[in-house]
């Protein structure tokens, strides 16, 4: 599929980073759709003449030897991940399982048209590619990991097979903001809540009701900004209609991704009762509300048309609500060691009905293992007593802070030189996959860094030009300190 992307990023430094970005842009890889992706890598590999592993999964190992002087070095590992959040602006014609992304170069800025950039992780993946390309470069034996589905819970990491990886130090490319050094992060798990309903007759009338205009974001490194969770809302305005009158849910569905705070969420109801007043007072209460961080919500009814046959019966819509409105949600405790970073989290992120059931998917993070029990406990406990049956899977292992670290301390002394100050160190709420490699690598040394990526995981996500060429550099001399 790659070629079929117009020229966008021809003379853009660095020139080869941009040109491996742009191939890849032009392959579908969402998370579960990577097979493609991890094709063109092993082609390059083949192309390269380099060393390459693949498994069933479509994880990609790439390994590249040392360059002459080198040979005596340790190795170090490159690790970034294929698969990116596929998100899109309402109304977009764009199908982000077959067509590739429409790259745009606004001023100083790589951003898509009307859908994610994929710039979380695909920069990674395009300067690993570079570094490979490059016979010029000097550097130690290079082992480029490439995993999939890490959008989705890790799991392309936590079923890799680092038998071929002789490396005890890791770059990941995964951070979004230059200049900071991520040296511990949040572990987590999704738990999914799947609540049986019955559906009855009515002959009341059917509306299709609408929360939007959320600011929306990533919902772990965004979770602290109080931004509203469209889910969530309309569990509100829910419970709001069914005091004033009748109400039977055909349908409610929300979110597309469980690490994305949901900006789109629609039911279909029937209702018996005055329901644009209450639309109205609840728009002007979320407005209220949120007037800092998503000022712009918007809550619509219109008429509608049932999308199955009959309407959830009282007890149904009774705990539909009661799932929306009571379960936890949002950041439930800030660290007391790390002052600003939120400890412990959970995000309401998918919404599904089908014909006899409601799904509920939250993505639950916490750097504290039994908080991470106990907010995951608390969910499925609450499930248990509404009658949904729950399953919990993608759990993967928060990522320690080590107090000696060489590489952190080549980074530092590097970043220095090239930019005249120190670079700040940090330990982030959301989940990389430096943990999971350091549960699966004893005394694994890593640092995950990156250029500037903004608004991930939404149609507004842009990358920084000039912070890719910074960064570029950085890595480069990094890799020739390493000697």
């Amino acid at each position: 599929m790659e070629g079929r992307v117009e020229k966008m990023l021809e003379g853009i430094r660095p020139e080869n980073v941009f040109k491996f970005f742009e191939e890849i842009s032009g392959i579908p890889r969402g998370s579960g759709n990577t097979k493609a992706i991890s094709d063109y890598c092993v082609r390059f590999a083949e192309r390269c003449g380099l060393e390459y592993h693949r498994d069933e999964y479509n994880n990609c190992i790439i390994i590249k030897e040392a360059s002459a002087g080198y040979e005596n070095s340790e190795p170090v590992i490159i690790q970034g991940h294929l698969d990116m959040v596929c998100e899109k602006e309402s109304g977009c014609g764009i199908d982000m399982q077959k067509d590739p992304i429409k790259l745009v170069v606004d001023g100083g800025f790589i951003t898509a048209d009307s859908t994610t950039l994929g710039g979380d992780d695909g920069i990674a993946i395009a300067m690993a590619l570079a570094v490979l390309d490059d016979d010029s470069l000097c550097h130690p034996r290079i082992e480029a990991v490439f995993t999939v589905d890490e959008e989705i819970g890790m799991l392309g990491a936590a079923a890799l097979d680092v038998s071929p990886l002789g490396a005890k130090r890791m770059l990941n490319l995964d951070q979004e903001e230059e200049g900071i050094f991520t040296v511990s992060c949040a572990g987590g798990n999704l738990t999914k809540c799947t609540l049986p309903i019955k559906r009855e007759k009515t002959g009341d009338s059917c509306y299709r009701l609408t929360v939007s205009g959320g600011i929306g974001g990533h919902s772990g490194v965004e979770i602290d900004k109080g931004r509203s969770n469209s889910n969530v809302l309309m569990g509100r305005l829910l419970y709001e209609l069914s005091r004033g009158g009748k109400l039977g849910i055909y349908s409610v569905s929300g979110g597309l991704k469980d690490n994305a705070i949901p900006i789109l969420t629609e039911a279909v109801v029937s209702y018996d009762g005055d329901l644009s007043g209450v639309v109205s007072e609840m728009e002007k209460v979320f407005r209220s509300e949120y007037r800092v961080s998503d000022p712009d919500i918007s809550v619509k009814a219109e008429s509608g048309d049932p999308v199955f046959e009959n309407p959830s019966d009282t007890e149904s819509t009774e705990k539909i609500i009661c799932m929306l409105c009571c379960m936890p949600g949002g950041v439930q405790s800030m660290s007391m060691g790390i002052p600003g970073l939120v400890q412990t989290s959970l995000n309401l992120g998918i919404l599904k009905t089908d014909s006899d059931s409601v799904e509920a998917t939250f993505s639950i993070r916490s750097s504290v293992e039994s908080e991470k029990k106990l907010i995951t406990d608390r969910v499925c406990l609450l499930a248990g007593v509404l009658g949904a049956k729950y399953s919990v899977s993608g759990d993967y292992p928060g990522w320690e802070y080590s107090e000696d670290s060489p590489l952190r301390t080549l980074l530092c002394e590097v970043y220095e030189e090239q930019y005249g100050e120190k670079p700040k160190i940090e330990a982030i709420h959301a989940g990389v996959e430096c943990g999971v490699f350091a549960g699966k690598i004893p005394g694994l040394d890593c640092v995950s860094l990156g250029p500037d990526l903004e608004d991930i995981h939404t149609p507004r996500e842009r990358m920084s030009i000039a912070s890719v060429e910074r960064v570029w550099n950085f890595l480069v001399e990094v890799l020739k300190r390493m000697k």
